[in-house]
């Protein structure tokens, strides 16, 4: 189970400041490649995570939400390489299979 708390406060602060800080740790936010979206690898429950902001232009339902206006950050496991939840304004939204 996600801690949603801590990655509606690593989304926000992603979209907003320099740094994340959870728990007293600060994790430095930088950007993707030549598209340069906001992106943090950060620590939860003794996992590594990143939190990338999503890309207006895809096509999926997340696309067409960022494109409107909301703000869309992607939560990947770093270990697993899957994508495990997806943060929309303030709502979360876990993966499931």
């Amino acid at each position: 189970m996600l801690d949603h708390a801590i990655l509606k406060s690593v989304a926000e602060q992603m979209l907003t400041a320099s740094l994340v800080e959870i728990e007293g740790r600060k994790f430095r936010v930088g950007q993707t490649g030549s598209r340069h979206f906001r992106t943090v690898r950060f620590l939860m429950g003794g996992q590594q995570y990143q939190a990338i902001e999503q890309n207006p232009e895809k096509p999926s339902q997340w696309g067409k939400l960022a494109r409107e206006g909301h703000r869309v950050v992607q939560i990947r496991n770093i270990s697993t390489q899957k994508y495990v939840a997806v943060v929309v304004d303030d709502r979360i939204r876990e993966y499931t299979r």
